[in-house]
């Protein structure tokens, strides 16, 4: 049995893996803490380390922002498996667009408290969803915190991560448009897999989440 500690992505929470199947292990959501105003990924990844207690024989997984901060936190403390589910390792693996909002932050402008407005996007980034799905991601959306979306867009844009950690394995869809496989080394492929696979697609990533965690 593994102890394992789920991380969501940007504008989501833990719920993103409710069909994701770890019955046979210990698992603790990490919800989304308030950052500081100073905080980069690096130092929110060992805020978070130290509220959930973290330790180096645990297995963390990732989900979009969730794998960049799983990544970081594998940086801090030997992590006996960093799983990455629609993320990246490396700002080498970042899409062309991260390069341009450095230099023109139009999201900036945006006024914090429509941030969660952007749920009429999801589709056109996510994918085709049923109205259930649908109604799902905009709660998530809804209930994240304006203050944490801002900052979380800032830091994930600042990242400059070229750095892989030990014992990182990574899971891309191949019909991302947000992290685009394309530009993604030693991933495994899931044939169809949008942004949110990790709910849609849960089925075959559990099959690979399983082998996954039976390698010694």
């Amino acid at each position: 049995m593994s102890k394992i500690f789920l991380i969501a992505g940007l504008g989501a929470d833990t719920r993103v893996y409710n069909n994701i199947d770890l019955h046979e292990h210990e698992v603790t959501p990490v919800d989304w803490i308030l950052p500081h105003k100073h905080d980069d990924l690096t130092t929110y990844a060992q805020r978070l380390i130290d509220q959930y207690h973290i330790t180096p024989d645990s297995v963390v997984i990732g989900n979009s922002l969730g794998g960049m901060v799983a990544i970081e936190m594998a940086k801090l403390i030997p992590l006996s498996k960093v799983i990455l589910i629609s993320s990246i390792k490396t700002i080498n693996e970042a899409p062309w667009y991260f390069g341009f909002f450095r230099k023109l932050p139009l999201y900036k402008c945006v006024p914090k408290k429509l941030y969660s407005s952007f749920g009429v996007f999801m589709e056109f980034f996510f994918g085709e969803m049923n109205k259930a799905d649908l109604r799902l991601f905009k709660d998530m959306l809804n209930k994240c915190s304006p203050v944490f979306l801002r900052w979380a867009m800032d830091a994930s844009l600042l990242w400059k991560n070229e750095t892989i950690p030990p014992n990182v394995y990574q899971i891309v869809g191949d019909n991302d448009l947000i992290f685009s496989c394309k530009r993604i080394k030693n991933a495994t492929v899931i044939k169809g897999g949008t942004h949110i696979m990790i709910y849609d697609n849960a089925k075959q990533i559990n099959k690979i989440l399983k082998k996954i965690l039976n390698e010694k």
